[in-house]
């Protein structure tokens, strides 16, 4: 998820390119997920913003706007995987390859196409694109000064580098003596502190030397002045470097911390140290145990860290093991019974016979007697075809996985299979 440091990117990008220009065509595809679960839609968006004039943009943590010549103004949140792309410049903040073929435009998943007035390189086209649709896309109205004073960014805390003079000493104090929560977690809630996501929690946890699940009310006056120092330095560098990883101090965890479950992948510092994997607040955390000391009640034992990632393949494997042994053992009690069937039915053979003998007897008494024809059994095939058919409507039912919303709309821009048409 863009955090802090990656939302400052798209900022800067917005600033470089669009400020100061008129967006001279806006083109929006229907999605009741980024639009609809904040109260807009794509008709709107494009009516309320198509040519209105760009004047400024700002950032609060995750979130970031435009201003606009006029109300409403537009507010974003990037979610899981969303992202702000320019036609003519790579924006992402990883590094392009240089075999990386050139991308389609507009690009797959977009969401909303801003088109500037101007020809050739003074036009700048941008998109905010969602693969998995947790983005958000609002519109404000409001004065564009007084959009921090409204929803959704009212309800959430001070970011550390636009707010950098609210987060002092005295309110970090303040903050963790009323929060009995592991300290990561009391940094990952935005109604605390915006901005901050799981890998920037890391780094200031390994930069404070910190437990990320020591309890927040148990720092110490001492803890708590290194904390904010942290903060402020961690995403401080992150914004400055818009988020370039390339050029992130050597000494980051950011480094070395992606070798979670990757076969080959180093799971030590170049110093040597370890490298851990706790779940704090919902979230993996990759901790150094000879750097993050405890210093006072944590929700977990460090000391369990390595067992509770280490082992995880053998306890399953354990489990697994069990699991077959049961089935194993269950095997011959299954046989046992077919078995005790078998002899029970081999036992009732003579009374079965006895009162088969029976209803022929009584059946040719009441030969006279007319019977309805008994109702006959689907066959084996068609009793299959039959289930199937349940199975196929229960899995339409609930397996049912909802169809990405198309890019082409009436008066945008074909999709693929169009332009092939």
């Amino acid at each position: 998820m863009p955090e802090i440091g990656e939302v400052a990117r798209a900022v800067h990008y917005i600033r470089r390119h669009l400020v100061g220009k008129t967006l001279q065509k806006v083109t929006a595809s229907e999605d009741g997920n980024v639009f609809g679960k904040v109260g807009t839609s794509h008709t709107e968006i494009m009516k309320k913003l198509t040519g209105k004039k760009v004047v400024d943009a700002g950032q609060q943590g995750k979130y970031f706007w435009m201003i606009m010549s006029s109300p409403p103004h537009p507010v974003m949140h990037f979610g899981m995987a969303g992202w702000l792309k320019f036609k003519n410049e790579h924006s992402f903040y990883y590094r392009k390859k240089d075999d990386e073929e050139v991308e389609d435009w507009p690009p797959k998943y977009c969401k909303v196409l801003f088109e500037t007035d101007g020809k050739g390189e003074d036009k700048v086209e941008a998109a905010f694109v969602d693969l998995r649709r947790f983005a958000r896309f609002r519109l404000v109205d409001c004065p564009g000064k007084d959009i921090r004073q409204h929803t959704p960014l009212l309800e959430n805390g001070p970011d550390p580098v636009q707010d950098k003079d609210k987060v002092t000493v005295e309110w970090l104090t303040e903050l963790c003596q009323r929060k009995k929560v592991p300290i990561k977690a009391m940094l990952l809630d935005q109604a605390n502190i915006s901005g901050i996501g799981n890998w920037v929690g890391d780094e200031i946890m390994y930069n404070a030397k910190m437990h990320p699940e020591q309890y927040a009310n148990t720092l110490s006056d001492d803890e708590i002045k290194q904390l904010r120092k942290s903060i402020h330095y961690i995403c401080g560098t992150a914004v400055e470097l818009l988020a370039d990883s390339d050029q992130f101090p050597e000494d980051w965890l950011f480094k070395h911390r992606w070798g979670k479950g990757k076969k080959d992948a180093p799971k030590t510092l170049p110093n040597g140290e370890k490298i851990v994997f706790l779940t704090v607040g919902g979230r993996t955390s990759a901790v150094i145990p000879s750097v993050q000391k405890k210093t006072g009640p944590v929700a977990k034992e460090m000391s369990d860290a390595d067992e509770d990632e280490k082992p995880k393949k053998g306890k399953a494997g354990k489990k697994q093991k069990e699991k077959v042994t049961e089935d194993d053992s269950e095997e011959p009690k299954a046989t046992k019974t077919k078995k005790r069937v078998k002899e029970e039915t081999n036992d009732d053979d003579e009374e079965s016979k006895a009162t088969n003998k029976s209803k022929r007897v009584k059946k040719e008494d009441n030969e006279g007697a007319t019977k309805p024809a008994p109702k006959k059994k689907p066959s084996g095939r068609k009793a299959a075809a039959e289930d199937a058919g349940d199975i196929e409507d229960v899995a339409e039912t609930n397996g049912h996985a909802e169809k990405p919303t198309p890019v082409a709309r009436k008066g945008g821009w074909k999709s693929k299979a169009e332009g092939a048409k």
